[in-house]
Parts: C-alpha cells; sequence; structure tokens
C-alpha cells in the first residue's frame, strides 16, 4: 500500500478538535507533505504519522511560541520562529519507514566461497621437524 495524505478530518481527530479550518487544515497538510518529501521522495506508507505531526504542530501552534504570560503581556519566541519545520526525530522516522538510515553489515565473503584451506598442508608428522637441531628443537 502506498503513502495516502491524511485530510483535514484526520488532522482534526489528530489534535482532538470537534471542528477544524479546513481550507487551512488543507494548507497546512499539504506543506507538511512537501516538507515531508525533502527527506524521502516518494514518501513511504506509514509517513502519514510524521505529517500529522508536523501539521499539528503547525496547526495549534502557528507562531511557535514557547513562552506567555497573560499578566501584564509577555511572549517569548525562540530564533527562527513560526512556520512547519522537521525535528530531528521526524527525518529520523521518515528515513526509517523507507528502509533507510539504519545501521547495515556488508558480507565481502563471495557466494563462490569454498571453507577449505588454502595453505598448503604438510603432511609431516610434526611442525619441528622444520627446524634445525640446537634452536631448541631435537
Amino acid at each position: 500500500m502506498a503513502f495516502v495524505a491524511p485530510t483535514a478530518e484526520q488532522l482534526g481527530l489528530f489534535l482532538g478538535m470537534g471542528e477544524i479550518d479546513g481550507d487551512r487544515a488543507d494548507l497546512l497538510l499539504a506543506t507538511a507533505v512537501s516538507l515531508c518529501q525533502t527527506v524521502v521522495n516518494p514518501l513511504p506508507e506509514g509517513a502519514e504519522a510524521v505529517v500529522l505531526s508536523v501539521a499539528g504542530r503547525a496547526y495549534v501552534n502557528p507562531q511557535q511560541i514557547s513562552y506567555e504570560t497573560i499578566g501584564p503581556m509577555s511572549v517569548q519566541r525562540p530564533q527562527g520562529s513560526g512556520g512547519l519545520y522537521l525535528t530531528k526525530s521526524d527525518k529520523s522516522a521518515l528515513k526509517s519507514l523507507a528502509g533507510r538510515g539504519g545501521a547495515f553489515t556488508v558480507d565481502p565473503t563471495p557466494a563462490t566461497a569454498d571453507p577449505s584451506p588454502t595453505w598448503p598442508v604438510d603432511d609431516l608428522s610434526g611442525w619441528a621437524e622444520d627446524y634445525e637441531a640446537g634452536w631448541g628443537y631435537p
């Protein structure tokens, strides 16, 4: 089964919202799909969760406000705030879903390799016969 882009209704369910602005949700979902495709293209099955997460972050907090005080009005925004973005774990999840980014093993042994020894085998009765007397060998 191939990737199917989430709908505005699915984003509303993901966020637990009864009503959702359909046009805004569609724009954010389309943009999130495009952003995810910069990491993996085509998007694999299961990437819907990452797309919903990216679009959901932007839908509920479009300016990415990280600090807010209601008192005399104080708002703190991080550097480069606002917009859609992929976290490191989003990128990792996309790569993992596509079958990339993990550890792997390469076996350099050819398929035609024979397990028998390739060095010359002595028919002599012992290894000490190759050495001269006086070197600690009889």
